[in-house]
C-alpha cells in the first residue's frame, strides 16, 4: 500500500526537525556543562579555585592559611582580572582542597573553576580538561642521597639523546641494576621510568611513593636509591633538610599550567590575560623570587616566550 502524496516528505521534515531539535538540546547540555564558568561566577559573585596542599612551593597549606604558594599566588592574579572583567568588585574566592588525582574531575563537574598546582600538560590530559598557558617549564627531575655512589650520579647525569641513552651501555648498566628507583604515584614520572626499566631491562626495582615527603624520608633512610619526580618540587623538597643531591638533568620536559574546563575559549582568554600582564609586569622577577629564587637568564626567556600579546 503507498503512502498518500507529501505524506512521505512530511514525514521526512519531521525527522530533520526532530534530529535538529535534539542536536541543539545535546549542544546545549554539553554547553551549560562546561562552557559556563564566566557565568557561574557573575552570578555567584565567587570563584571556586582548588589548590594541591603538597605540591610546594606551587600550592601548599601555610600555618593559618588555607592557600599558598607559586600557582595560588598567579591564580590570585585571575581572580583580579575577573573582577575587572565581570565588574565584580567584591568577587569572593572560594579555595578548594583537592588532590592532585581529584582535580580533573572537579573541573569536569564544575565543583571547582580552576585549578591551581603543579599540574603537568599532556595529550592524555587534554582529552578530559583544557589548559592556561605554562606556568613553568618543569620536568622529570631526580634526588639522591649525597652518600650514593659516585657511579650512580655520573650515569644518571651524563646522559645522551633519547635515540642512544647512556643507559643501554655498560658498565652503566651494571650500576643501575639493583637498584630501588622511586616515582611519585599518579605523576608523569611513574609511567616514565617503568617504560624506562622495561626498555633497558634492568634488574631494578620501582618503588611508588604517595607524596615528596615520603619519596625524601625513603632516600635518606636509605629505602630508595633515586627519587623521581617534579624537578622544582623535588628541589624544594630537598631544601628542607638532609644530606641529598638533586641531579642537574631534566630527564624529560613538561611545562606546567593551570587546569581549567574543555570548550570554555572565554574563561581561558581571561585565565591567559591574567597570566601574561603578570609574566609582563616589572614585579614579576620579585613574584618569582618569592618562591623560587632570582630567575636565571634561561628562565627569563621562557616566560618572554610564553607571554601573549594583547
Amino acid at each position: 500500500m503507498q503512502a498518500a502524496p507529501g505524506k512521505g516528505r512530511q514525514t521526512g521534515r519531521r525527522i530533520v526537525r526532530f534530529g535538529l531539535t535534539l542536536g541543539a538540546v545535546t549542544v546545549s547540555m554539553w554547553a551549560s556543562a562546561e562552557a559556563q564558568t564566566l557565568d557561574r561566577v557573575r552570578s555567584s559573585s565567587t570563584v571556586k579555585l582548588g589548590y594541591d596542599a603538597t605540591a610546594r612551593p606551587f600550592s601548599f597549606k601555610a600555618e593559618g592559611e588555607s592557600a599558598t604558594g607559586y600557582a595560588v599566588s598567579l591564580c590570585m592574579e585571575v581572580a583580579e582580572e575577573l573582577k575587572r572583567e565581570l565588574g565584580i568588585a567584591d568577587l569572593a574566592v572560594e579555595w578548594i582542597e583537592l588532590t592532585r588525582e581529584a582535580a580533573d574531575h572537579a573541573i569536569r563537574q564544575g565543583s571547582a573553576d580552576l585549578f591551581c598546582g603543579a599540574s603537568p600538560v599532556t595529550l592524555t590530559r587534554r582529552k578530559e580538561v583544557s589548559f592556561s598557558i605554562a606556568i613553568f617549564p618543569s620536568g622529570t627531575g631526580a634526588v639522591l642521597n649525597a652518600s650514593a655512589p659516585l657511579a650512580l650520579r655520573e650515569v644518571l647525569t651524563q646522559g645522551r639523546p633519547s635515540d642512544r641513552p647512556i643507559w643501554r651501555g655498560s658498565p652503566a648498566r651494571t650500576v643501575l641494576n639493583q637498584k630501588t628507583f622511586s616515582p611519585i604515584a599518579g605523576t608523569t614520572s611513574e609511567d616514565w621510568l617503568a617504560e624506562r626499566i622495561k626498555t633497558f631491562q634492568l634488574s631494578a626495582t620501582i618503588a611508588a611513593v604517595e607524596n615528596y615527603d615520603q619519596g625524601i624520608a625513603n632516600i635518606l633512610n636509605g629505602e630508595s636509591d633515586v627519587l623521581f619526580g617534579d624537578l622544582p618540587l623535588l628541589l624544594d623538597a630537598a631544601a628542607r633538610g638532609g644530606d641529598l643531591i638533586v641531579l642537574k638533568r631534566h630527564f624529560t620536559y613538561e611545562p606546567l599550567a593551570l587546569v581549567l574546563a574543555r570548550n570554555d575559549e572565554d574563561f581561558r582568554v581571561v585565565v591567559d590575560r591574567a597570566l601574561s600582564r603578570t609574566y609582563r609586569s616589572e614585579d614579576f622577577p620579585a613574584f618569582f623570587s618569592e618562591w623560587f629564587g632570582p630567575p636565571d637568564d634561561t628562565i627569563v626567556t621562557f616566560f618572554r616566550q610564553t607571554t601573549l600579546p594583547e
